[in-house]
């Protein structure tokens, strides 16, 4: 077992010699810059998140990886939870790539002793990406294998992106990157004048890492109460069968300095928000869904808008009260530097739950409900300093409609090429326990890691 007293001060202590009055940009926004996105969250971190850029890779072989101690605790008691670290844990990265001819190789793999997990006396392996990727023609790439997907426009909300999400990593504080996780998958990509699609096929469903009660407590709509492990949440996946994958599609194009996109999705609800009552368990509903969004400069930022709609297959009239109903979502957003260094983005985000009337009919938790339309606000706040060494930012999700919030502080310090450290809280809170941030209210926590690259 870690020693939390051992590892606190390693970890906070490269961060309280930083000068008091230092900002900076948060590492989120450089996937949004080229890209990368993010159902009703979404966070940028990485170039990993970017499915561009691949005609600059070196042609050669590569290895390169990370060494990372990573510490959290409540800030406060939580009455079902026996332990107070919510992050606990030693993680080595190997990434490798190389060329075989016209044929692209990626691996990145984690080697981990999770202490919150870990019952030895192996260290847990995870494979991130195993990859193959090759062209067919001039204008067409395949990549196959196990990989991170993403698209979209939101910074921390996702509509289109219906690609797996690891919310036991964002809650905890892990590297941002942590909040994609892998698909095993297959994506055809093609690039043409009239227009590019990337069309992913996932043989097998790949669900969230959903909250399971482990780590966090959760509000359990059966108990009307929050719950936690033991038992953990456990759910039934979708059959096996080849027609019980995941299908998405992405067709987009840049008219006149601005992108557009149109997407697609057959599958089903990434957690499992679906019950069957007669035999007991929870399960994941099928989802379809039909949207668009557009990007691009408006006046000395970045602007965007995007829609999707929801279409809940297991319960086309909203009656079921074990089943979510179908939605429209909307999110727009802007984004601009203020002043040299410091940046703010602000997001808009809706959701309309359909058959609203049915739905309250029905429903198990009278008075409990969603409302019909809930609003969502998200600021964010970046600001660089010390020749980019330093980073300071803030990301806050409100919903009046809620009246629940949860806020991200963090600092970020490089003390250089190869060392870093990163400091941070995540906040939540709410007027009731059975909303999406009021939930999570005993869960609040402060975390640190430090890092070594090579």
């Amino acid at each position: 077992m870690f020693a939390p007293l051992l590892f606190a001060p390693l970890l906070f202590s490269p961060l309280l010699l930083l000068p008091a009055k230092s900002l900076a940009e948060d590492t989120q926004q450089n996937i949004e810059q080229s890209g990368a996105q993010t159902d009703s969250w979404s966070e940028s971190a990485s170039d990993e998140w970017s499915d561009a850029g691949w005609d600059d890779e070196e042609q050669g072989h590569t290895i390169h990886g990370f060494f990372e101690v990573a510490y959290g605790a409540r800030i406060q008691s939580n009455r079902w939870v026996d332990r107070d670290d919510t992050l606990n844990e030693a993680r080595l990265r190997i990434d490798y790539s190389n060329y075989f001819g016209p044929l692209y190789a990626s691996y990145k793999g984690d080697f981990l002793v999770d202490d919150l997990t870990w019952d030895g006396p192996f260290i847990d392996t995870q494979t991130r990406e195993a990859l193959l990727r090759f062209s067919v023609g001039k204008n067409s790439d395949i990549h196959l294998g196990r990989q991170i997907l993403t698209w979209g426009t939101g910074d921390l909300l996702f509509l289109n992106d219906l690609f797996p999400k690891d919310w036991v990593s964002f809650f905890s504080g892990r590297e941002m990157e942590y909040l994609k996780a892998s698909s095993d998958a297959i994506k055809f990509s093609h690039f043409n004048k009239l227009a590019n699609v990337d069309l992913v096929w996932s043989p097998k469903f790949d669900s969230d890492i959903y909250i399971d009660g482990e780590r966090f407590s959760y509000f359990s709509p059966l108990a009307d109460s929050i719950v936690a492990a033991p038992p953990k949440l456990s759910a039934n996946n979708p059959d096996s069968q080849l027609d019980d994958g995941e299908l998405a599609l992405r067709i987009h194009k840049i008219i006149n300095g601005y992108e557009w996109a149109l997407y697609g999705y057959h599958g089903y609800f990434k957690s499992p928000v679906g019950f069957d009552p007669e035999r007991g368990v929870n399960y994941f509903p099928k989802l379809s869904s039909f949207g668009a969004s557009v990007r691009g400069t408006v006046k000395s930022g970045i602007g965007n808008m995007e829609v999707a709609w929801y279409q809940s297959r297991d319960d086309s009239n909203g009656t079921d009260p074990f089943i979510p109903n179908s939605q429209l979502r909307f999110l727009t957003g802007y984004e601009q530097e203020l002043i040299s260094r410091l940046t703010l983005g602000l997001q808009y985000y809706l959701e309309w739950t359909q058959d609203y009337d049915e739905l309250k009919d029905n429903s198990l938790l009278p008075g409990k409900e969603p409302e019909e339309y809930r609003h969502l606000l998200t600021t964010r706040i970046n600001y660089r300093s010390l020749q980019d060494k330093l980073t300071l930012s803030l990301f806050v999700f409100y919903s009046p409609t809620d009246d629940d919030f949860f806020a991200m502080p963090k600092v970020i310090y490089r003390l250089s090429d190869s060392w870093s450290s990163e400091m941070g809280m995540n906040i939540m809170g709410g007027k009731n326990d059975y909303t999406l941030f009021g939930q999570f209210e005993e869960n609040s926590n402060l975390f640190a890691r430090v890092r070594y690259s090579f």
